[in-house]
């Protein structure tokens, strides 16, 4: 029931007069019953006085004409320093809220209904004002966050450190340490980002992600690394391991593993093989998903990839050259007479056994089995880059 005129005025006169009174009894409840109000330090606990106070002030402007404003939660939160959302939570501040409310109630308990009635009103649509506050602040630091950390893969992916990069990776919360790797993909129609996050964390991995255009990138890191009873450390999962677990994340298309790299510093080295791999994917066939930019060395070395070139040279060329020139003849020979055990052996005038055996030695020195389809590819590409780049002229030569 409305209250007549004559009695609204009187009551307003009165909670104007009382107001003063509400606010001293409601910081006094604050300090009793709030643990947490008395631990903050004195500006901070002034800040939540203050919201208080405001709330009170609010509800008797409201209480004379509800449809004078559409809802101020500005107002009641407006006499705060920005940095109070920060200080407190949610939680805390529906607290405040709970406890403003009982004092004016115990106040205000032997006048009408229709005051108790309107505060009941008012403590329930403050609430509500209260919580879409700190949702909003909630979205800004959201957008603001994923701002940022598009702003960090950018500068990984194109190597670009300066001394505020440290800072910006601090504040997203990287919980990385160690070895780093990274994952570049095509992006998904709607991009679950908090699932891949929880996908990393399950793995004790975490992420920065970026979006650049079609592409997804990830930039993966290893989180602390834990300790068993014993106190020794636990083993990780491989980087591989880690991709497969993140490819449903990503769109269709080709997924590229860029190769681990000692820390988040040199992360721009695995980045631009992960992006020369992605760029020249489509040319294997049957490569699977994901592949490891590693294994797309040909290919990235014929479109111009001066690190797959050198790659190649230095891991595999060089490596059997310095080792053997008699492995690095065999290798040659194997590969141009088409990976026959007999034809090789016949050209180099020894026995199959003997090539079989010199080709386990090539296997053991650069780790890669020419007797595959796929690595033959690699070795065969390795080979002629390395002769091209060979500048004393002793390349491998028929025998």
């Amino acid at each position: 029931m409305e209250p007549s005129a004559a009695t609204k005025e009187r009551t307003l006169a009165w909670l104007r007069t009382v107001s003063g009174e509400l606010s001293t009894a409601t910081i006094k409840r604050l300090e009793e019953t709030l643990p947490w109000y008395g631990d903050m330090p004195p500006g901070r606990r002034s800040a939540v006085g203050l919201v208080a106070q405001a709330g009170i002030t609010s509800f008797i402007s409201w209480f004379d004409d509800p449809r004078s404003t559409p809802w101020i939660a500005a107002d009641v939160f407006g006499a705060a320093p920005r940095e109070l959302l920060r200080s407190i939570s949610l939680q805390q501040t529906l607290q405040l809220i709970r406890v403003t409310v009982e004092v004016v109630e115990e106040r205000v308990k032997d006048g009408d209904d229709s005051l108790r009635e309107a505060i009941l009103l008012y403590s329930r649509e403050i609430a509500f004002a209260s919580a879409d506050v700190y949702a909003r602040a909630a979205e800004a630091r959201g957008l603001w966050d994923a701002r940022l950390e598009a702003l960090v893969v950018d500068s990984i992916l194109r190597g670009e450190y300066d001394d505020e990069l440290p800072s910006r990776i601090a504040a997203l919360g990287w919980h990385g340490h160690g070895e780093v790797s990274v994952l570049v993909g095509t992006a998904p129609r709607v991009l679950d980002v908090d699932q891949l996050r929880r996908t990393a964390r399950h793995l004790d991995a975490d992420v920065l992600i970026g979006v650049q255009g079609s592409r997804l990138v990830l930039v993966i890191g290893r989180a602390e690394q834990e300790t068993d009873e014993n106190g020794e450390s636990t083993s990780q999962p491989p980087f591989t391991d880690i991709a497969s677990a993140l490819e449903p994340g990503f769109g269709d298309g080709h997924l590229v593993l860029g190769h681990e790299v000692p820390s988040l510093v040199e992360a721009a080295q695995s980045a631009k093989a992960a992006l020369a791999g992605f760029a020249v994917a489509r040319s294997w066939r049957n490569a699977p998903r994901p592949v490891l930019a590693d294994d797309l060395l040909p290919e990235r070395a014929l479109a111009g990839d001066p690190l797959a070139r050198s790659t190649l040279v230095n891991r595999i060329y060089k490596p059997l050259k310095t080792h053997s020139t008699e492995l690095l003849t065999t290798l040659w020979c194997y590969l141009d007479n088409g990976r026959s055990l007999e034809a090789t052996a016949r050209e180099l005038f020894v026995h199959p056994n003997t090539v079989r055996y010199r080709l386990k030695r090539v296997s053991d020195v650069i780790g890669w089995d020419a007797t595959g389809s796929r690595e033959a590819i690699v070795l065969q590409s390795a080979l002629i880059l390395g002769s091209i780049a060979d500048t004393d002229g002793q390349g491998p030569r028929r025998r």
